[in-house]
């Protein structure tokens, strides 16, 4: 932390929470539009009607129907998985004090992946893992790698941060050479596979936006009452522990937190990378680094900007569907490679 910055806190609070009331209201109107742009357009007084008709249980009409049943669980969907991935980056970057730390970084989505096509690929032969479900298993075998990537790293009551990231990019490559395994296995099925691995919400669920709503929304409300604790790790693990902070403790639940955020995303919406790495890094230009005002506004920021990409997906070679997974690669991609410049010309 630098020494201007309690001074800009004092100076600059009323316009940064001006700030996050109008990424809300943004946010809204994003979802509003995502809403009634598509093969048929939908006015928002539809949008309205459909809202109120589906909570009720009232009967509804054809086009209230595509709202309810398709485009409001796919819109609120994206918004879910991308603030999660979002808020499950900012924790991240704060934990490993690196900016170009991400969810994927300790092999969530590789041991995620790795499950979901286990199962669509030996699902019809293996019953066990056809009752389990591409989701479920996608959500345990992320699990699973945290806590094998842990249990490696961990010395005695510690967890060294090169030995974590080490442990996960070892993991992350062997759960990746076994799903490239089970899709030369399964030629048959590799294209429909394929698809699932670059993420998309063509097939949500009012289920899933449940799941990712559980998962995602007490994530944000735990992580942000350890906002503190992310601002002093960034003292360096000692001066935290000087200031009384429990960093090993930390360190775990949070990483836990944010590791549990990003498999269930993967597992409702596969792999779709670069937006835990984009969404934070720019909350961070726009607001500073205090993770008080950072969290809400990158899952905000978060939500907004998967939503949009959707958007993009599906609209750019209509009626084709683009995997949401290109569209933030081809944002994220360049950001990363600027952001990885930036650094390299600070030293």
């Amino acid at each position: 932390m630098t020494g201007r910055e309690p001074t800009s806190r004092r100076g600059g609070g009323r316009s940064q929470l001006l700030i996050l009331a109008a990424s809300a209201a943004a946010l809204v109107a994003v979802i509003v539009v995502a809403i009634a742009v598509g093969s048929v357009t939908v006015t928002p007084d539809v949008v309205v009607s459909a809202v109120r008709k589906g909570l009720a249980g009232e009967r509804l009409r054809p086009l209230e129907t595509v709202v309810w049943q398709l485009r409001l669980p796919r819109v609120l969907l994206a918004g879910l998985v991308g603030g999660g991935l979002a808020l499950a980056g900012a924790v991240f970057q704060g934990v490993f004090r690196n900016p170009l730390a991400d969810p994927y970084l300790i092999g969530t989505a590789s041991g995620a992946g790795f499950g979901a096509v286990l199962v669509m690929s030996l699902g019809a032969s293996v019953p066990v893992l056809a009752g389990l479900g591409a989701p479920a298993a996608a959500f345990v075998c992320a699990l699973a790698t945290v806590l094998l990537v842990v249990f490696l790293a961990r010395v005695g009551g510690a967890l060294p941060t090169v030995r974590l990231v080490l442990a996960g990019v070892v993991i992350s490559s062997l759960f990746t050479a076994g799903t490239s395994f089970l899709l030369v296995a399964a030629r048959e099925q590799a294209g429909g596979i394929l698809a699932w691995l670059l993420g998309g919400f063509g097939f949500s669920t009012w289920r899933q936006v449940g799941l990712m709503a559980a998962v995602a929304l007490p994530a944000l409300a735990l992580v942000g009452a350890f906002s503190r604790a992310l601002d002093l790790l960034q003292l360096g693990e000692e001066g935290a522990a000087l200031l009384g902070l429990g960093v090993e403790r930390t360190k775990l639940l949070l990483l836990g937190v944010a590791t549990l955020v990003t498999a269930a995303a993967v597992s409702v919406a596969g792999i779709i990378g670069f937006v835990g790495l984009v969404v934070p890094h720019a909350a961070r230009l726009a607001l500073g680094r205090p993770h008080g005002r950072l969290l809400p506004m990158a899952t905000l920021w978060g939500a907004s900007f998967m939503i949009l990409a959707d958007l993009l997906a599906r609209q750019v070679i209509a009626p084709v569907e683009v995997p949401v997974g290109i569209v933030t690669a081809v944002v994220g991609g360049p950001f990363f490679l600027w952001l990885l410049k930036g650094r390299a010309d600070e030293r």
